[in-house]
């Protein structure tokens, strides 16, 4: 019986990055968290112990750390461009550097009506993200959100569902909808994009679907907001989706003596229900490595 080593790779995961930027008395912050992925011919370090072409993953923490210093960091898909292309050109061994970002948000702290110059709060638990794989010369661009939470208390409803020996869900045609969205889309094309507008516009879009689109299911609402974005954005040749049903539950006040008119809910955190998928352009571009891998 044969043995062989398999697909492999190696990095540095979550390199937490803390910039400040200083124009005069006004300070910008940027928080990141970086990883790296690379991969080549690693065969020697797996079979002998042979390091001689492993680029230390403590390097590659350091060289995340230096090109913010060098450079700013500018839109997390050029950063991770930047940083893609140098493992690859200067390492003659490497082949393939998969970089993944994710952007904490910060707002400024108003002071007296105005924003303050250098005091911030966190924005929320919603992130911006990147993963960026750079193999030979090419290179592509995976960008999205996590934990974009969003909340509709009526234009849902839920019935014509299955009934058998084990259901007690009540059918409605009036509920709360709520999930935190977390989303991919797909570039295609060049990577000569103005990434933040692009992801401003992307956001709103996904951000105006989920409000508008009267909801017979969070799988109509999971389809109606990744349809929306490609037809918005000729650039992005897929969308993928996973959507967590945040349920809210009416409360039971007839104890009470009270009616309870779609007023009153708990809302539960577990277990819930997991939608999730994809929606593709018919015309898209084969996908590269930087979908396979950039999983929800």
């Amino acid at each position: 019986m044969g043995i062989s080593l398999g697909p492999n790779q190696y990095g540095k995961a979550e390199v937490r990055l803390v910039t400040v930027r200083r124009e005069g008395a006004v300070h910008h912050l940027r928080d990141l968290t970086v990883s790296t992925a690379l991969r080549g011919e690693l065969e020697a370090t797996h079979l002998t112990g042979d390091n001689s072409v492993v680029l230390a993953t403590d390097t590659q923490k350091n060289t995340v750390y230096a090109f913010a210093k060098q450079q700013d960091v500018g839109e997390i898909e050029d950063f991770a461009l930047r940083l893609g292309r140098r493992f690859v050109d200067t390492q003659e061994k490497i082949t393939t550097a998969r970089i993944t970002i994710a952007e904490h948000g910060w707002e400024r702290i108003p002071v007296g009506g105005a924003p303050h110059d250098h005091a911030f709060s966190r924005s929320g638990g919603e992130s911006r993200t990147t993963t960026v794989t750079v193999q030979g010369g090419r290179a592509w661009v995976v960008s999205g959100v996590d934990g974009l939470t969003v909340l509709k208390s009526t234009g849902s409803e839920f019935h014509g569902f299955p009934r058998e020996e084990y259901t007690t869900l009540a059918e409605t045609d009036d509920r709360i909808l709520a999930t935190a969205v977390t989303a991919r889309w797909r570039y295609q094309g060049s990577t000569d994009i103005d990434w933040a507008k692009s992801h401003q516009e992307i956001r709103r879009t996904l951000l105006e679907a989920f409000a508008t689109k009267h909801s017979l299911s969070l799988q109509q609402t999971l389809y109606t907001m990744g349809e929306a974005v490609l037809l918005a954005r000729t650039d992005v040749a897929e969308v993928r989706l996973s959507l967590p049903n945040k349920h809210h539950f009416l409360v039971d006040l007839s104890p009470f003596g009270l009616e309870n008119h779609n007023e009153v809910f708990y809302a539960a955190d577990r277990p819930y229900g997991l939608i999730e998928g994809t929606v593709v352009r018919d015309e898209a571009e084969e996908p590269g490595p930087a979908w396979t891998e950039a999983v929800l």
